[in-house]
């Protein structure tokens, strides 16, 4: 019988170590889950990328060839993540009517509130990169953005995309 009792006492010693360590786990792996998540923010809201030598707003040429880069209406989907926030994907396509060849575009995509405030945003150099090294004129490419960090209660009105900079071939 005292052996029995034993048996009982190191079973019972083994099932709460195996319960202590499995909590610690979980709690080590949630805190490393929680330090991406915060890195992952922080980086993101660092500098946007910026297109050397572009074409922006208020330069000679944006007027003669801004409306010649047409942007089709976005779309947009939207996901929960596992850590609670929700991601949104915004998609256009962009097609290039300036009659040169686009070796260079940098766009803004943006979640806006009831006010027409960005409530997220983020800029992206779309044009070059592995795929697209240039856009031929009369050519069209997809462009997708993907904005994280919203919540249920956050004001999610509208969606936007735009270009802000552009470099065109000779």
């Amino acid at each position: 019988m005292v052996a029995s009792e034993r048996d009982i006492s190191e079973e019972r010693s083994r099932r709460t170590l195996v319960i202590v360590v499995a909590v610690i786990a979980a709690i080590a792996i949630a805190g490393l889950f929680y330090i991406l998540m915060r890195a992952a923010r922080s980086s993101s809201s660092d500098q946007p990328p910026r297109l050397a030598d572009a074409t922006r707003q208020g330069s000679p040429d944006w007027d003669k060839y801004s409306k010649l880069i047409a942007l089709d209406e976005p779309e947009a989907d939207e996901a929960r993540r596992g850590l609670g926030d929700i991601v949104m994907t915004l998609r256009t396509t962009v097609r290039n009517f300036t009659g040169h060849a686009i070796t260079g575009l940098e766009m803004r995509a943006a979640v806006v509130d009831h006010q027409n405030n960005p409530v997220r945003e983020r800029h992206v150099v779309v044009i070059p990169n592995e795929r697209y090294p240039q856009l031929a004129p009369n050519k069209t490419i997809p462009v997708s953005v993907v904005l994280d960090g919203m919540t249920d209660t956050t004001d999610r009105a509208n969606i936007k995309m735009e270009v802000t900079g552009f470099k065109l071939a000779p």
